[in-house]
């Protein structure tokens, strides 16, 4: 069983250890490595101010999580006034332990479907990975919008359009993952 909530103060050693799971496992594939970002995270998950998200099971603990940021934190590098100013959340930033169940995906579903329920038009993310934006655009239905530049790096713009996932209910039991 899986539930979505905001992130408490008492989250922030099990963010930081989702973190070093999966630079881990992102380094042993030649990857990358970003367990360096370990205490942002968990400072954030700490800060009652930042919009951090944790994803977690009933008896596994915080097993991912996601900053989400309203229309107000598009970056104007990554999209345009138009796209600014259309209703949006924005998945800023999201780790899952690895798994072989797609969290993520439970996640991108869970932040999908709450805009909806919200009225908002847009889920909008970006990522540095270009292989990570693939994986994005292929198994989980995300357009392209543009390959942004910030301070010399690619960073990849996707979004989709906000929508019921009425398959949600059964996944955050754990069933269909």
């Amino acid at each position: 069983m899986y539930e979505m909530r905001a992130a408490t103060a008492a989250d922030s050693t099990a963010v930081a250890e989702v973190v070093c799971e999966r630079s881990a496992w992102l380094s042993e594939r030649g990857l990358g490595e970003c367990a360096d970002l370990a205490d942002f995270f968990a400072a954030q998950a700490a800060d009652p101010g930042q919009p951090v998200w944790v994803l977690e099971h009933r008896t596994e603990g915080v097993v991912g999580f996601t900053t989400v940021l309203g229309t107000d934190g598009l970056p104007d590098w990554g999209f345009t006034e138009t796209e600014r100013a259309e209703s949006s959340l924005f998945l800023v930033t999201t780790f899952t332990r690895p798994n072989p169940h797609r969290l993520g995906r439970l996640i991108a579903w869970w932040a999908l479907d709450r805009a909806a329920r919200d009225g908002v038009q847009w889920v909008r993310r970006g990522t540095g990975q270009e292989q990570l934006s693939r994986y994005y655009q292929v198994a989980q239905g995300w357009d392209l919008l543009r390959v942004a530049d910030l301070r010399g790096d690619k960073v990849f713009m996707l979004q989709r359009r906000a929508t019921r996932m009425p398959g949600l209910p059964e996944l955050m039991t754990g069933r269909g993952l």
